[in-house]
């Protein structure tokens, strides 16, 4: 009777036959080629290169991009699910796919011009080159809108100067998505959106970042000493950078939400298999009710994770109004991962401080999931608004 109701509201909780074939082909991927060198790459600080190409050939870079443009034509659920299974076996290798993706690939598809489509964004949902997405500065965290880079229109070229900080792929990126200030009197009104070669002389990278976590991501500041770019280099409208960043960080946190994802299983998976196997006082210690409660404690906020992550997917694959879903996964996820590791590092004891375990890497990797693409104080922030406007169209 249940199912026959299911199947007659039109509702499944079932994944389609691509997102079920992306898992499969990207969990093979992470166990063959990036499994055998997660720990390693933590302890070294590596940028993965080589797998950062053999991503690009699979897919993984441009995963909703239309083929048009490079890219594999797929729906935002399916690159959900290829992030979470990154994830699950390095989260490093999950946020640079995520960025490129989320952050630069589609506010490109969405704003950017034809012309700038074939020229930018086609080499980058390819891979053929890595993006970086340049927002926040040393006074633009959570609020975003205090842009200090300035973007001055001299003749045929925008001139920028400024800096960014905190900014993925930093390092191997070629594109820089990069936001300024063409009208200081307008505040958050007067910003807009630039696509920088990372080449043009007057932009220059700073150190990599040492990090708690995701060591394989390269992090970096990025500075603006009279950057002279091309006219044509302003994607979106003139003054509406902000909205085009706004935009592009509600699906940014859905990806962050998959990353999360993907720790919080790994972490369970870790966790389950060592109850399973350690003996102590003649007992698997999984059959100790304070080891059985941490476990059931992991599995319901990894299940939930999961269910609001997908449902902020679909629901951006549908076309729908997403903000408060968006954050709400990005929210719980995001705390989720960080518990399920922690979880799985006592049910290692001693075993679990030791590198050797992964779930200390588990945990060193979901922390940031807290803070970046905005911090879980924003997502509350964001969710209540949301219902409070909700309640006020109702009422």
């Amino acid at each position: 009777m249940s199912g026959t109701l299911t199947e007659a509201a039109g509702l499944s909780f079932d994944l389609s036959e691509e997102a079920q074939s992306v898992r499969e082909m990207v969990r093979d991927f992470a166990e063959s080629e990036i499994r055998p060198i997660a720990a390693q790459i933590d302890e070294t600080n590596e940028f993965p290169a080589d797998n950062v190409k053999k991503m690009a050939e699979l897919g993984l870079l441009g995963m909703f991009v239309p083929e048009e443009y490079g890219g594999a034509g797929m729906t935002y659920l399916a690159y959900v699910v290829a992030i979470e299974e990154l994830s699950r076996v390095c989260a490093s290798h999950g946020v640079i796919a995520s960025v490129n993706n989320s952050l630069v690939c589609y506010p490109l598809m969405t704003y950017a011009s034809h012309e700038q489509k074939k020229k930018w964004l086609e080499p980058l949902a390819k891979g053929e080159k890595l993006g970086a997405y340049c927002l926040t500065e040393p006074n633009a965290g959570s609020n975003a809108a205090n842009q200090q880079t300035t973007a001055v229109l001299d003749g045929d070229h925008w001139v920028l100067n400024g800096s960014k900080i905190f900014i993925t792929n930093a390092g191997p990126a070629d594109v820089l998505i990069t936001y300024a200030t063409t009208d200081k009197a307008l505040g958050p009104k007067g910003i807009s959106a630039f696509i920088v070669d990372a080449d043009t002389p007057g932009v220059r990278k700073g150190k990599k970042e040492h990090k708690l976590g995701i060591h394989a991501s390269d992090t970096r500041e990025i500075y603006y000493e009279n950057a002279r770019i091309p006219k044509d280099n302003l994607f979106g409208e003139f003054n509406k950078g902000y909205t085009v960043a706004l935009a592009t960080l509600g699906g940014g946190r859905i990806g962050i939400a998959a990353q999360a994802l993907g720790i919080a299983q790994a972490s369970v998976e870790a966790a389950v298999k060592y109850a399973n196997e350690r003996v102590q006082f003649d007992k698997k210690i999984g059959e100790f009710d304070a080891i059985r409660h941490m476990l059931a404690d992991s599995v319901v906020e990894l299940d939930v994770a999961r269910l609001l992550v997908y449902q902020a997917a679909w629901l951006r694959d549908q076309g729908r109004p997403h903000t408060k879903e968006a954050s709400l996964a990005k929210w719980h996820a995001s705390e989720a991962a960080t518990k399920c590791a922690n979880w799985a590092i006592q049910v290692h004891g001693g075993y679990g401080y030791m590198s050797e375990y992964h779930v200390e890497r588990y945990w060193r990797d979901a922390r940031i999931c807290e803070i970046y693409e905005g911090t879980t104080e924003v997502q509350k922030m964001v969710v209540a608004a949301q219902v409070l406007k909700e309640h006020a169209v109702k009422a």
